[in-house]
């Protein structure tokens, strides 16, 4: 059964994001939201993947816009 969250923790920096959202599948979570940092490197158009702000926690750049953030729940 997947849980709706719409009150976040600070730890991804993006709780005042207007347009996101946070599932949690058991014991990982999936947070969606609209991309606002500015990218300092060459993104990839369609899907770009990097590493996490915090350990264990997995981007993904869908589009240039939307970002999805794949972690453990806590």
């Amino acid at each position: 059964m997947a849980h709706l969250n719409h009150s976040f923790s600070p730890r991804f920096g993006l709780e005042y994001a207007p347009t996101s959202f946070l599932v949690r599948f058991g014991k990982r979570e999936l947070f969606v939201c609209h991309d606002f940092r500015k990218r300092y490197y060459k993104v990839n158009p369609v899907l770009d993947c990097s590493t996490g702000v915090e350990a264990g926690h997995l981007e993904l750049l869908v589009l240039r816009r939307w970002l999805v953030i794949l972690s453990r729940a806590r």
